[in-house]
C-alpha cells in the first residue's frame, strides 16, 4: 500500500488562495488533504476525523491558531502540528512551539522545505508504546509526557535528543542544528534547558561546562 496516499493532512488557513495552493501541493505529493477556513471549522474537523499532520495558520477567524492547538491538545488530539504564519519574530516562534506546535514555518516559504518538514513530522513515532527512559521515569514520545508533566513541542524535541544519546554530551551548535534550526542565537538552547529543569527538576539536564549538555536524572 502507498503510505503517502493513506496519510491525511488538515490545513487550517483562512486565505482562500493560499489554502487552495496548499491543498494542491499536498495532494500532488500523494497525501490526502482537507481544508478548514477558520479555527472553529478546524477544531470540528480535527476532533471528528483522524489526521496525521495539522498545518495551522495563527491569525485565524473564530478561533486563533494557538488557541485552536491548545483546545486540541486538551482534547488529546496528538497529531503533530506545523504553524504556517507570517508572524516570524523569535517571540512568535517561541510562543508557537510552546503552544503545542512541533514546527514553525514563516511565510513566504519554500515549497521543498515545507514538504521536507512534513516528512519529518510524519517520521515521528505513532504508537503509544514509544518511550525513552529518563532516569527512573519514562518519556512518552507520543503524548510528550514524563510522569504527569506534559512538555511543549520543542521541550520534547530537546529532551528526546538528549535521551536518545544518554551517554553523549551535545554541544549547543548540535542542538540548534537539530532542534532549533530557525534560531537566531544559541541562547535559545539555554532557555529551553531552563524550561525542562523548571518542569521536571534541576537534574533532568546536566551542564558540561565549556562543552554543552547531556541527559541527567530525575
Amino acid at each position: 500500500m502507498d503510505t503517502a496516499s493513506t496519510t491525511r493532512i488538515l490545513v487550517v488557513e483562512d486565505d482562500r488562495e493560499l489554502g487552495e495552493l496548499l491543498l494542491r501541493l499536498f495532494r500532488g505529493a500523494g497525501y490526502a488533504a482537507d481544508l478548514a477556513r477558520d479555527g472553529q471549522a478546524g477544531l470540528h474537523r480535527a476532533l471528528t476525523r483522524h489526521y496525521d499532520v495539522l498545518v495551522v495558520d495563527r491569525g485565524l477567524p473564530a478561533i486563533e491558531g494557538l488557541d485552536l492547538l491548545a483546545r486540541l491538545r486538551r482534547s488529546d488530539v496528538r497529531a503533530p502540528a506545523l504553524i504556517l504564519t507570517a508572524l516570524g519574530t523569535t517571540a512568535d516562534r517561541v510562543a508557537g512551539l510552546d503552544g503545542g506546535a512541533e514546527d514553525y514555518v514563516v511565510k513566504p516559504f519554500e515549497v521543498t522545505e515545507l514538504l521536507a518538514r512534513i516528512r519529518v513530522l510524519l517520521r515521528r513515532p505513532s504508537g503509544r508504546s514509544a518511550t525513552l527512559p529518563i532516569g527512573a521515569a519514562e518519556f512518552d514520545l507520543v503524548t510528550r509526557r514524563v510522569a504527569d508533566v506534559t512538555l511543549s513541542g520543542r521541550e520534547a524535541d530537546l529532551l528526546r535528543m538528549l535521551a536518545e544519546g544518554p551517554d553523549r554530551v551535545f554541544s549547543r551548535t548540535e542542538i540548534v542544528d537539530r532542534v532549533f534550526p530557525d534560531a537566531a542565537s544559541e541562547t535559545l538552547v539555554d532557555t529551553y534547558v531552563h524550561y525542562l529543569r523548571r518542569k521536571l527538576g534541576p537534574g533532568v539536564v546536566s551542564t558540561v561546562r565549556g562543552v554543552g549538555y547531556r541527559l541527567g536524572t530525575l
